[in-house]
């Protein structure tokens, strides 16, 4: 029996609802077109005051514990931050630094960002994909960035962006469907005794 796959996003975006946070939905909405998952969002901006009141994971709230914990456990991530003076907010990166250093061993990962201007474009390259590669995960090829131009209110809505979207998920598919046999093959595995 194959379970679906939990594909989890993280938003970094400092308020809620953001920009950020509508375009890691648009992106977990592609995600479920196209394979059978439990699409589940963090809304960082939803539990800041509780996440910037901890420095120890240790020390967070069950609302905090409980979404980094969804991190962790995801089969896919897809992570989304605003561009904040060249790079990923402070909270994103605090939301991060939190994760248990081994937890995302292998873990696809789609990167996504949002910014003023095209000038920020390159964050993903440039400040995203070295921070998943500490953590080895599998940063996917193609990320997704858009301008504040791009939405209208917290949807997107250009055009070129929606289909950018569209194929950083298709170039995904082929990692996700091996994902997913993995899944299907450990689960079939009997228990070493």
């Amino acid at each position: 029996m194959t379970r679906p796959l939990r594909v989890v996003a993280v938003s970094g975006g400092l308020q809620s609802p953001s920009k950020s946070a509508g375009l890691a939905q648009h992106l977990l909405d592609l995600i479920a077109d196209q394979v059978s998952c439990l699409p589940h969002l963090v809304d960082l901006g939803l539990i800041a005051p509780q996440l910037t009141g901890s420095v120890w994971r240790t020390q967070v709230p069950a609302s905090v514990e409980q979404a980094l914990a969804s991190a962790e456990q995801a089969d896919v991530l897809v992570v989304v931050s605003p561009v904040f003076r060249g790079s990923y907010t402070g909270l994103f990166k605090h939301f991060f630094d939190l994760i248990e250093q081994e937890a995302l061993f292998d873990t696809p990962v789609l990167l996504a960002s949002n910014g003023g201007s095209e000038r920020h474009a390159l964050v993903i390259d440039h400040q995203l994909r070295p921070l998943f590669s500490f953590f080895q995960a599998r940063t996917l090829p193609l990320g997704v960035y858009a301008t504040d131009k791009d939405f209208v209110g917290r949807r997107l809505s250009d055009e070129s962006v929606i289909a950018r979207a569209r194929l950083a998920v298709q170039r995904a598919l082929p990692l996700l469907e091996l994902t997913q046999h993995s899944i299907s093959s450990n689960a079939e595995r009997p228990l070493a005794v």
